[in-house]
């Protein structure tokens, strides 16, 4: 559960807030369009992930599998999201079919690194659609699950579902492994960046999630989203209307990578709110190899997740999530 204490210095009243995307298409219209232009080249050589398969996703099929149009898993009014972005109606999140990370203990493995049958195809303006379906839903944002495969697909769905009377935040929720040029393409758009910085060594990253450079991928990422959105800001019901969420899932064995991850946003700012997670199992090719990766194969101690909590308080973070 949410341990803080908010302040009026971050409090934005749900009246007068504006998310970002509005004011970019409203005021600075060109602008808008520039950018869906340089997205439709990303796509022809596609450099929209730190893979850069350099694939003509309108012809072929790259790391990630998904090409022209996005692949959704599933999409509904979401109520497991942290408190402050769940609120009393649910976060309308759309489930992204495949992903450019390949996790071994992926808790969504099913959707994120096989083909879901279940997946229905979708063109811009229909995942605009669906966006506008959850916002009459009544929801409180709209939530990208798995999205850094497909920004420019939604840069082009959120520009086709201005006019239909979209208005609701927009939340990033990212693994993190996202490419600058990409992230610069979502400012002044995005309102929430919702990043799970997973690793802070090399050596287990390649391991676990099979890309050695994503601890200095993740890091360059979440300053830009920082840089971006800022601190966390709230309405006047406490529920996120801007800022940078960052969570974090604590790993068996690996109290220290955590700290040590923990430690550089400390840096970045105290006033991120921290969502630090317990939830792991041993799942997915965990689960099916367990000789391969015995070390991980077991959840994660009490004591070792409240020695990662009790890093976060004593680093000084005034918005920590975390279990009882």
């Amino acid at each position: 559960m949410p341990f803080f204490k908010t302040s009026f210095d971050n409090i934005i009243s749900s009246i007068s807030f504006k998310p970002a995307y509005l004011n970019l298409y409203q005021n600075h219209f060109k602008e808008f369009q520039n950018r869906i232009q340089i997205a439709e080249e990303m796509l022809k050589n596609c450099n929209v992930c730190p893979q850069e398969c350099h694939v003509d996703r309108n012809e072929e099929l790259g790391y990630c599998r998904i090409g022209k149009k996005v692949k959704v898993s599933s999409y509904f009014a979401h109520f497991g999201e942290e408190d402050i972005l769940r609120g009393w109606n649910g976060s309308g999140t759309i489930f992204f079919n495949l992903c450019n990370l390949r996790c071994v203990f992926c808790q969504n493995f099913e959707i994120s690194q096989l083909d879901d049958p279940e997946a229905i195809e979708l063109e811009p303006v229909q995942l605009a659609d669906v966006m506008i379906n959850l916002q009459n839903q009544g929801v409180h944002n709209i939530n990208f699950v798995s999205p850094d495969h497909v920004i420019p697909q939604i840069l082009f769905a959120i520009y086709e579902a201005i006019p239909k009377g979209l208005s609701l935040p927009l939340v990033y929720n990212s693994n993190a492994f996202s490419s600058i040029d990409s992230l610069k393409l979502l400012e002044g758009i995005i309102d929430i960046y919702m990043p799970d910085f997973k690793f802070w060594d090399p050596s287990l990253a390649r391991r676990y999630l099979k890309t050695e450079d994503y601890p200095e991928i993740a890091k360059k990422a979440i300053l830009e989203m920082y840089h971006q959105v800022g601190d966390i800001k709230f309405d006047e019901f406490g529920l996120a209307k801007k800022g940078l969420i960052v969570r974090h899932l604590v790993m068996p064995g690996y109290v220290e990578d955590s700290k040590k991850i923990l430690y550089f946003l400390s840096k970045i700012s105290k006033k991120i709110y921290i969502n630090i997670m317990s939830q792991y199992r041993p799942y997915a090719k965990v689960l099916k190899r367990p000789d391969i990766y015995k070390e991980i194969n077991r959840p994660i101690t009490k004591e070792e997740y409240r020695e990662v909590v009790q890093f976060a308080y004593d680093l000084g973070f005034e918005y920590i999530d975390h279990d009882n």
